[in-house]
């Protein structure tokens, strides 16, 4: 028999749009909470739509970031829709949002109203600036986060402007944060019995993945800038050309590189140029090229398979096609493939991390929009002659 998900039988409002609160809520779900994602009915989430491609006019991102979740239409903008929102809350553990700070507090439905309603709410405030400070009203996307952060200033080749991420990685990276404080916000109810607020905010998140940045620059003078894919005096590990793609090799330690040396037939582990670390590190464009040069002369597999006959750790630069056909990522189901009710079978990441007695699972995509209003509804009391004069009024 298989144990349920670890959070079965938590209740979570998602009031959020596009990434940042959709993916903490999500992760909720993936683990088995009961998600209830509210839209306005005249605006739904713009993420319904989004992606890079889509098929027979859906959009695929929706699919992934609203898995799990149930639907409710409700404009949070009137008084009818926020009754029915303090309603909801009276029954959920958990509410995530990420609108501007300071819209839940005009609708009227702000922390000090909610928890009054239910003290033992846990109310996840997702921004790009956080909720208090002189910038908390300004507006925020990922972009501006990353910024902020000083994660863009990195990202890139020296001679150029600051690249990005092909993903939107500020707000993935808050997300997991806001999911992580979800959790620690509802152990901590556990003594006290009394809920509180999560302020999760885009820049802070991406300076807890700085590193040592600051305190280099504040106590050593040091800056970071753009390296490509190197990292610098870190030799080697880098990506080098085969001749039908690109590997990762990382073998900057010793004991590697003197079998990275003997892989490449050649006596580098012995040339005082490369013999040490810091000798690598100074010399780290020459040993790169020379690496580069024999990867040039072999396919991808060629390399890898030699590589870990070296024990030497190497890896393919995958594709999403490569990676659709990977045996690894196939056995571990890190890509799995979910129903759609046009779509049929959506391949998509899997649920992370993997738990050994209580594992997550998806069992659905994103809904249609409002597919669970009337039973949600329902549950709360409204009756349907209300519910037809709500969707009247444009409230549900």
């Amino acid at each position: 028999m298989t144990a349920p998900p670890p959070l079965q039988g938590l209740r979570v409002i998602e009031l959020g749009q596009l990434i940042a609160g959709p993916f903490c809520a999500q992760l909720l779900a993936d683990f088995g909470a009961e998600v209830i994602k509210v839209e306005a009915p005249d605006r739904p989430d713009p993420a319904r739509d989004w992606g890079a491609a889509k098929k027979d006019g859906h959009g695929l991102f929706w699919p992934i970031i609203a898995r799990g979740k149930k639907s409710l239409t409700l404009n949070l903008r009137v008084e009818a829709g926020q009754a029915i929102l303090k309603r909801l809350a009276e029954t959920a553990d958990v509410l995530v949002e990420n609108f501007r700070p300071g819209t839940l507090e005009k609708w009227g439905i702000g922390p000090d109203v909610l928890h009054a309603i239910n003290p033992r709410l846990v109310i996840v405030r997702v921004s790009g600036y956080g909720q208090t400070g002189p910038e908390s009203s300004k507006a925020g996307y990922a972009s501006v986060g990353e910024a902020k952060g000083g994660l863009r200033y990195l990202i890139g080749e020296p001679d150029r402007p600051p690249a990005r991420a092909g993903v939107s990685l500020g707000d993935t990276m808050t997300g997991t944060f806001a999911a992580l404080g979800a959790m620690m916000a509802l152990h901590a109810r556990e003594r006290t019995g009394q809920g509180q607020v999560v302020d999760a905010a885009i820049y802070e998140t991406v300076m807890a993945f700085m590193e040592s940045l600051i305190p280099e620059f504040a106590l050593a003078g040091h800056t970071r800038e753009r390296t490509g894919p190197i990292l610098p005096k870190v030799a080697p590990s880098s990506v080098y050309p085969c001749t039908d793609g690109m590997v990762i090799i990382g073998a900057n330690q010793d004991t590697l590189f003197a079998r990275l040396s003997q892989m490449c037939g050649a006596d580098w582990a012995n040339d005082p140029k490369f013999a040490t670390h810091d000798a690598r590190g100074e010399n780290q464009g020459e040993l790169d090229q020379l690496i580069g040069d024999w990867t040039a002369r072999h396919s991808m597999a060629e390399v890898i398979g030699s590589a870990e006959t070296h024990g030497i750790p190497c890896g393919p630069v995958n594709t999403a096609e490569t990676m659709l056909q990977d045996a690894h990522i196939a056995a571990r189901e890190a890509i799995i493939r979910v129903v759609h009710p046009e779509l049929g079978e959506v391949p998509m990441q899997g649920v992370f991390p993997k738990l050994s007695k209580t594992p997550g699972r998806v069992n659905a995509t994103g809904p249609t929009l409002g597919v669970n209003t009337a039973e949600l509804l329902s549950a709360l009391g409204v009756t349907e002659a209300e519910q037809a004069a709500l969707k009247e009024q444009g409230v549900i």
